[in-house]
C-alpha cells in the first residue's frame, strides 16, 4: 500500500469523454470528489514515454501539480499481436486528429491484410496503466490487461476507441455491445475482486494499493 491515501478530492487526468466516464464509474463508488482535467481547464501534457506506465505518469503529476490535488491517470491502448504490439502506445494516433475510430480501426484492418492476415480472430489485448499521483511528486501505479481476439466488422453502439472491434476471452460479444457494467464492472467472487475490461483489471489491484474503500450506500 502507498505511504498515502487517495482520499477527498481528485483529479481525473483526462479529457477523453469516453474514459472519463468509466474512471468515474470505478472512483465514484469510493467516497472520492472527483473532476476532471478538463473541467478544471489543464493543459494536456505531451507524452513521449515509451511505455504505457510514463505516458500515465506524466498525466497524472501534471495535473497533480497544476491543481495541488491528486491526481489519477490512465494511459491504455490496444495491442495486436501480428502488428508487432501496434498501435499499442500510438492508439489515439491512429485516430488522427480529430479523432476518427472508424479510421483506426480501418486501419488495424488494412495493417494486417497487408500482412496477409485475417482481421477476424486474430489474437489482441488491451493495456491499462493507472497512475496516482499527489503534488509533492509521489506516485503509484497498477496494471491491468484484457485478452481477447479482434472481428470484423465493428459491433455494438456503446464504449468507444477499438471497443467494436475488441472480443474479450469467454465472450461472443464486442467491449461495444457489452453493458458499461458488463465490461468495467468490479464484483466479488469467491473473497476475490473480478473485473473483465483492463481498466477494471488495473483498478483492482489499484484499489488495495491507494487503501480503497467502498462507501456504503
Amino acid at each position: 500500500m502507498s505511504a498515502k491515501r487517495l482520499a477527498g478530492r481528485v483529479v481525473i487526468a483526462t479529457h477523453n469523454a469516453g474514459k472519463l466516464a468509466e474512471m468515474r464509474d470505478l472512483l465514484e463508488p469510493y467516497g472520492l470528489e472527483l473532476v476532471s482535467a478538463g473541467e478544471l481547464g489543464l493543459a494536456e501534457p505531451k507524452e513521449d514515454g515509451m511505455l504505457f506506465a510514463e505516458n500515465a505518469a506524466i498525466k497524472a503529476l501534471a495535473a497533480a501539480k497544476a491543481s495541488g490535488m491528486p491526481a489519477i491517470a490512465d494511459d491504455s491502448g490496444l495491442a495486436v499481436d501480428a502488428l508487432d504490439g501496434a498501435p499499442g502506445l500510438f492508439t489515439a494516433d491512429w485516430a488522427g486528429l480529430p479523432r476518427d475510430w472508424v479510421r483506426a480501426m480501418t486501419r488495424v484492418k488494412a495493417e494486417l491484410e497487408a500482412r496477409e492476415i485475417e482481421m477476424v480472430g486474430a489474437p489482441a489485448r488491451f493495456v491499462s496503466a493507472l497512475v496516482v499521483a499527489w503534488p509533492d511528486g509521489e506516485t503509484l501505479l497498477a496494471e491491468g490487461r484484457c485478452f481477447g481476439h479482434l472481428t470484423w466488422p465493428p459491433r455494438g453502439e456503446a464504449g468507444f476507441g477499438y471497443d467494436p472491434v475488441f472480443v474479450p476471452e469467454g465472450e461472443s460479444r464486442t467491449f461495444s455491445e457489452l453493458s458499461r457494467d458488463e465490461k468495467h464492472g468490479i464484483r466479488e467472487k469467491g473473497g476475490r475482486l473480478t473485473g473483465l475490461s483492463h481498466r477494471a483489471r488495473a483498478f483492482i489491484r489499484l484499489i488495495e494499493k491507494a487503501g480503497l474503500t467502498k462507501v456504503s450506500a
